[in-house]
């Protein structure tokens, strides 16, 4: 019985959801029951307790009780019910923003009220805004829980969403589970290590007040580890499965043809470096067998992977096949439209490009060449994912920054170049360092090549953390830079100005510099505007006609403008590491000494001190992502729904790292063993993976 958690049993079926609040469950990703039940606290709250007024501390989450002395509408930017409530030792202030008639006639002087949530300061008194409660234990609508030997789980919530409707339905949903015990999907030689899935659920639900809180959201709880392993077990069995599917293809045998690709290498003014050779051979060793390749190219800016990806394209075009190379953005499309181009036109290979910018005409037109082989070489963004897009022998897919796609994204590319049970090459590339043991999670489907040295000629880069007070001394810098003909990027994590965020948008951004430095020829470029606009504002840059591009982070990804010597990242205390990684990349790209200066809005938090230490001390990726793992510990992980892995419901992979090498071994132990147990889990956990497994 796979349905151990009712996985396929619609949300709706429970008693007291209907259409309109399943919508709201729908959107937390709740949809079946299963996903209920695997819905987890984020925290817990001891409400058995209750705290004199006179002793609370700011910030805390406590109960309160006393008299109301006071209680009165007022209106101010909104109305609102205040109630002033006394005991011995003080008076706190209970501020209701929505209220009813029903609460304004229970809440009058003369009651005794207990009163639980976060106490602010306030003016005159401490106070708690919109707290639970409870009146002499006669209301029970609206009020906190009675008091009971166990803790009040917290649940993640949206809008219009009640943590009581929330509990509610939880504990419906488990009632429906002890009616129908699960049944144990794990071998006995492992689910004897682990609680039962009822036990743990009952656990996680209602812990008694017994129970070492800091385990469960720690994620060490015997009750919560038997669902981190499964899950991480589930998705694990799912790449290996992936991985058995694909090897059980054939594939088109395209043996390396050295004419066109030693024409290629000669007509470079440089050598590929040892490493960029080392997985060239890596990669026409893969092509040259009868299974399709699936190998993922790791490599840091500016490493070389797009000649990589262009010897790669050359062999298999050379044998007669057609190659699709896939970027996730129309600003990377269109420059390795124009870098392939320029390398292949005089070899005499046909290379288009794909966008949704395209009119219909062109469309068609490319949709026409493509399928009668004409187009050699294709460049695309999502637009070749359409049902249009045929291909008369497609040989070699690349997927260029593959964490912009997801897994389905991916292999469903793959299949549209299956020919009479043939298909293409899979060449996967992404600039995203990740730390080994993320890696063996995340690419488990993949065979893995690191390119781990730069070309000759790259200039480190030199990068100060600045505070924004300094502003005309970096106004001064990019001056000089491009005085001395170099040019500059200035990246703002905003467009447009914001009430709530202080940072420095880009279009003000682009105004202030217009009137310091009115000579330069200044120009912005963001992701809000028309394609057109953006790719006339890059070639401009790129040109050399744009001296200064104010940018928000649309640049991060594959630009690459060799007399760009400067860059100042904007409030960079707002960005990840990997990504401030990324967009210091865009410069250091020529032989000219490189700089970076992260403008920063003081004061610093410790985290983001410690990310700009790093960034300051390494140049190196691998590095900067291990350091970033380290910084944020658990919690956060970078890009993980945009690395296209798994939208994992309770595994977090930089806390649950040390569980990976155990669940390699057991996935390859139930694979062998037990394989019918492997496809259990994988369809409890991941039923939509199965339609990938199984094609």
């Amino acid at each position: 019985m796979t349905n151990r958690f009712f996985n396929y049993i619609p949300l709706i079926q429970i008693t007291g959801i209907g259409t309109t609040l399943e919508k709201k469950f729908h959107s937390l990703e709740i949809y079946t029951v299963q996903d209920l039940l695997l819905h987890f606290p984020l925290r817990y709250e001891d409400r058995n307790t209750s705290c004199a007024i006179g002793d609370v501390s700011i910030g805390e989450y406590t109960t309160i009780e006393g008299n109301i002395i006071k209680s009165e509408v007022v209106f101010r930017r909104r109305q609102m019910l205040i109630c002033h409530i006394q005991d011995d030792t003080g008076i706190a202030i209970l501020r209701f923003m929505h209220f009813n008639a029903g609460m304004k006639a229970t809440l009058v002087p003369g009651k005794w009220i207990s009163a639980y949530g976060e106490v602010k300061a306030g003016k005159t008194y401490p106070e708690i805004i919109h707290p639970q409660f409870k009146i002499n234990r006669e209301d029970k609508s609206n009020t906190i829980d009675d008091k009971q030997e166990r803790y009040t789980p917290i649940y993640p919530t949206t809008h219009g969403l009640t943590q009581n409707v929330i509990r509610k339905l939880i504990q419906s949903a488990l009632l429906l589970l002890k009616r129908n015990p699960p049944v144990e999907i794990l071998p006995e030689q492992l689910a004897c290590h682990y609680l039962g899935v009822l036990e743990s659920l009952n656990i996680i639900h209602n812990p008694p007040i017994d129970t070492d809180i800091s385990q469960l959201t720690m994620g060490e709880h015997p009750a919560i580890k038997r669902f981190i392993f499964e899950e991480l077990l589930a998705y694990h069995l799912s790449m290996l499965m992936l991985k058995t599917h694909n090897q059980e293809q054939q594939a088109y045998s395209i043996i390396p043809n050295q004419h066109c690709i030693s024409r290629f290498l000669s007509a470079l003014p440089y050598t590929p470096t040892n490493a960029q050779q080392r997985v060239v051979h890596d990669i026409y060793q893969d092509m040259a067998k009868s299974i399709p390749m699936m190998r993922l190219i790791q490599g840091d800016v500016g490493s070389g992977k797009t000649l990589v990806a262009a010897l790669a394209a050359l062999n298999a075009i050379e044998n007669g096949y057609q190659v699709v190379l896939m970027a996730p953005t129309e600003i990377l499309a269109e420059q390795h439209f124009n870098n392939f181009k320029q390398w292949f036109e005089p070899l005499v290979i046909n290379v288009d490009w794909l966008s949704g910018r395209l009119t219909p005409k062109n469309k068609q037109q490319r949709y026409e060449s493509i399928k009668n082989g004409e187009i050699a070489m294709l460049i695309g963004t999502h637009a070749v994912f359409v049902d249009k897009v045929e291909f008369a022998k497609l040989g070699l897919v690349i997927i260029d920054e593959q964490h912009r796609f997801g897994v389905n994204q991916r292999l469903s590319l793959w299949e549209k170049g299956i020919k009479n049970q043939l298909h293409p090459h899979q060449l996967i590339m992404t600039a995203t360092p990740i730390p080994r043991t993320l890696a063996m999670t995340i690419y488990a489907d993949l065979d893995v090549s690191i390119i781990d040295e730069l070309p000759p000629g790259r200039t480190p880069i030199t990068t100060v953390v600045i505070p924004n007070s300094r502003r005309d001394e970096i106004i001064e810098r990019v001056n000089q830079a491009c005085l001395e003909n170099r040019q500059v990027y200035w990246v703002c994590t905003l467009v447009e100005e914001s009430e709530t965020l202080d940072a420095q948008a880009a279009e003000m951004l682009v105004v202030e510099l217009q009137q310091k430095l009115p000579h330069l020829s200044i120009s912005l470029v963001h992701g809000k505007m028309k394609s057109e606009q953006k790719q006339s504002v890059m070639q401009g840059f790129k040109q050399g006609d744009i001296q200064l591009l104010v940018a928000t982070t649309v640049i991060e990804v594959g630009v690459d403008v060799p007399n760009a010597s400067l860059m100042i990242i904007e409030n960079a205390e707002r960005l990840g590491l990997a990504q401030l990684h990324q967009l210091r990349g865009r410069v250091g790209r020529g032989t000219a000494v490189s700089h970076c200066v992260l403008m920063y809005q003081p004061p610093l938090s410790k985290v983001a001190q410690a990310r700009m230490k790093v960034m300051r001390d390494s140049n190196d990726g691998f590095v900067i992502a291990q350091r970033d793992l380290e910084i944020r510990g658990s919690g956060e992980i970078l890009g993980t729904r945009q690395m296209g892995i798994a939208n994992f419901k309770i595994v977090d992979l930089i806390r649950d790292q040390h569980l990976i090498s155990d669940v390699q071994k057991v996935s390859y132990y139930l694979q062998q063993n037990y394989p019918k147990t492997a496809h259990q889990l994988v369809e409890c956990w991941l039923p939509d993976r199965q339609k990938y497994i199984n094609a």
